[in-house]
């Protein structure tokens, strides 16, 4: 067994990251285990030795996978096996591929699969933080062409400091949490969540994570001298024809300028007048040289649209639909657009449109987690959905996608600290993209405000959200920061930088940058426009809903929580949950019960008052201590010959002894026409204080009939029994 090599890297806080290659996995072009604690990651990447022909894409696959036996437990369901991806993984390697993706040559197009698998965790350290490393170390000592290394790391506040890669149980009380990636010259990808932060911190723990990410990077540049990958493999996955190149340049470069500066607002008329460039140029070329040279044409044409686009914004301020680089495009929006959900919104901004809807439910909706290192349960869901004829295709929608898992989280982290405290409705915001051209996850966040205050939820305050892009030349020395950017704008800038928050901060980010030198001076002045844009359209959905709704629909389930003692919660489920099912099939009340801070929290839900109200009497019979003298309605459960057991409160029964029942003298129970099944009223009188057995009455609750006199005028001997 060949030795292997391991290079350490010292945190500020004095715990080690161990970087180690050359053990294990050695048949893949890099692998590299991480270790951090009893956290370990395995990483591993490999590439096809040649490009598939005609590819002219980067063919990067990124699969980030938790292992169940890394913490000691069994996977759940049938086959206890892992299975598809959760959320937590495919998030996790969308974090990876969005760093990794920009850094590969720009003509390097073989197929690269990179994994990452968890094989031990303590639960204390999150692993999600470690994988950009390991991923990148991975490649870092393989000779695949990578313009690394990179590296990732959590940065979160807690009370007032900033701390590196925190334990799951520090998060729980931070303030920020954002994952950082960047090279050890500059920032590539930011993304995470706020309790409503100013951009000045915002940037100030984007650079704390950057100063500890060039440790890292240092640490693989030194690992890869280590094992002698400092020279990559050569290839060439592109045919290159410079005369073509020069042709299209010199035919198509004009024409794409013009429509470009055209500023026409409609996205598929522009399309379409670009493709009718190349369509022409295409055209003018010999019949035998177009089948052979068309895609090539395509690739080069496509430089002349970028080109075109970038010239028109920088030197002469013109966007492709006509707006200055800070203008917002026109909005408007509807609320309670569709009748049967709880809440709905219809946000439309330029040709985006998110059709949002809200549903309120109780405890029984909440979704379950199972994650490897996560067992909870979560009351705020969010679903966005991106059909194909949003932009026009013509393509069948097959499941969800990891792009619309990652929209839908950005817009769940933006709304999802609004929600207030304790509330008693589970709530699921879905979110259906009607027309797509840039940013449909700030208008799933823009169109979620509005519906969940359309649905009577109390909102702390409204969430917008804004997409800024950069166009920008000579390492930001040239520069444009462009407001609520268009696809175009998106697919062929530098920058992709979606903010949410409300008009007293940050809730949520997802940065994406595609060139160097990005300088934070740049963000700093895209951070300040992003603002004035959100303040903007925040200022537009205010006028179609200023505040939520005093009441929740009429269709909507109406909840009432009551807070009981700890050892109330089985008298209130009863024996096998006789007392709780009867409650539920009595008043048709949807009843749940948990324990929280050593008290019973119980929800009560129905779509009617009567039916809540009912049970709540029920339950609070329950949990309260039976008064001597109070009166209360019973339910005869049985009858014997010395009287009547009855439930004068939910698992309580009392003895109405048959000389309690009526002021005259019976010889059966049955005389005073009581059966089972009948409520009555009755008086509770005693506690026997020895056994705890309660004594009622029935006749002290009725008029006392008059004493009967003999013929002497004496008083009869009758006796009150």
């Amino acid at each position: 067994m060949m030795n292997p090599i391991v290079k350490r890297i010292e945190l500020s806080d004095g715990r080690t990251i161990t970087l180690e290659t050359g053990k294990v996995a050695k048949q893949a072009d890099g692998s590299v285990t991480l270790r951090m604690g009893n956290t370990m990651l395995l990483a591993t990447v490999c590439a096809a030795k040649d490009a598939t022909p005609g590819t002219d894409f980067m063919p990067l696959s990124v699969d980030y996978k938790e292992k169940f036996s890394s913490f000691g437990r069994f996977p759940g369901g049938f086959m206890k096996r892992e299975g598809r991806p959760s959320d937590t993984e495919i998030l996790t390697s969308r974090l990876i591929d969005r760093v990794l993706r920009p850094l590969f040559p720009d003509d390097y197009h073989a197929d690269v699969f990179v994994n990452v698998i968890l094989f031990s965790s303590d639960g204390e350290d999150m692993p999600d933080a470690l994988a950009g490393l390991a991923a990148s170390a991975a490649l870092a000592v393989s000779d695949i062409p990578f313009n690394g290394p990179i590296s990732e790391v959590r940065v979160a506040r807690i009370n007032g400091a900033f701390v590196i890669n925190p334990s799951f149980k520090q998060l729980e009380k931070a303030d920020i949490d954002i994952m950082v990636g960047a090279t050890f010259d500059n920032i590539m990808m930011v993304e995470g969540e706020m309790n409503e932060v100013s951009e000045a911190e915002m940037l100030e723990a984007i650079r704390f994570g950057h100063e500890e990410i060039k440790k890292h990077c240092q640490a693989q540049m030194e690992l890869t001298e280590m094992v002698g990958k400092t020279v990559k493999r050569t290839y060439s996955h592109e045919d290159k024809d410079e005369e073509l190149r020069k042709l299209v340049w010199d035919k198509c470069y004009q024409p794409a300028y013009v429509v470009a500066a055209s500023q026409n607002p409609n996205k598929h008329e522009r399309i379409a007048a670009f493709e009718a460039i190349l369509t022409t140029f295409l055209e003018a070329m010999p019949e035998e040289e177009r089948e052979e040279k068309a895609a090539l044409a395509g690739k080069y044409y496509h430089d002349v649209e970028k080109e075109a686009m970038r010239r028109s914004i920088l030197d002469e301020g013109k966007r492709l639909d006509g707006r200055k680089t800070d203008e917002i495009r026109p909005i408007w929006s509807e609320v309670d657009y569709v009748p049967g959900p709880h809440g709905s919104a219809l946000f439309t901004r330029g040709e985006t449109q998110s059709l949002t809807t809200v549903t309120l439910g109780t405890k029984l909706d909440e979704k379950i987690i199972d994650d490897v290192l996560n067992h909870s349960t979560d009351r705020f869901l969010l679903h966005y959905n991106f059909p194909p004829f949003s932009t026009g295709e013509a393509r069948p929608q097959r499941g969800t996608g990891r792009r619309e898992i990652g929209h839908g989280n950005l817009a769940h982290r933006a709304l999802k600290k609004m929600i207030p405290q304790g509330y008693p409705y589970v709530i699921r915001v879905v979110s259906d993209i009607l027309e797509s051209n840039g940013s449909s996850s700030m208008a799933t966040v823009c169109a979620g405000t509005l519906a969940l205050m359309d649905a009577g939820v109390q909102m702390i305050k409204p969430v917008s959200g804004i997409a800024m892009g950069l166009i920008s030349e000579n390492k930001g020395q040239n520069f444009a920061v462009l407001s609520d950017i268009l696809g175009d704008e998106d697919h062929l800038g530098d920058m992709d930088f979606k903010i949410c928050g409300t008009k007293d901060g940050i809730t949520a980010t997802q940065m994406d940058i595609k060139v160097d030198g990005l300088s934070y001076e740049i963000l700093e002045k895209a951070l300040a426009q992003a603002k004035a844009g959100r303040e903007h359209i925040m200022g537009k959905m205010m006028e179609t809903l200023s505040e939520p709704r005093i009441d929740l629909k009429p269709h909507a389930p109406r909840i009432e929580v009551i807070m009981i003692p700890k050892d109330y919660i089985g008298a209130v489920i009863g024996p096998g949950g006789k007392i709780i099912q009867g409650i539920q099939e009595e008043t048709g009340a949807i009843i749940t019960i948990q324990e929280i801070d050593n008290q019973g929290r119980v929800e009560v839900s129905a779509t009617n008052r009567d039916s809540i109200d009912a049970a709540m009497n029920k339950i609070k019979g329950i949990v309260s201590v039976p008064e001597v003298g109070e009166v209360y309605e019973a339910t005869v459960r049985s009858v014997m010959p010395y009287g009547a057991f009855c439930e004068f409160l939910p698992g309580k029964d009392g003895l109405l002894h048959i000389s309690e029942i009526d002021w005259k003298r019976l010889e059966r129970v049955e005389d005073a026409g009581i059966k089972e099944g009948d409520k009555i009223q009755v008086k509770l009188i005693d506690v026997d204080p020895r056994t705890g057995k309660f004594k009622l009455s029935r006749k002290v609750l009725m008029e006392r009939p008059p004493r009967e006199e003999n013929p002497r005028g004496e008083h009869s001997r009758r006796t009150e029994d």
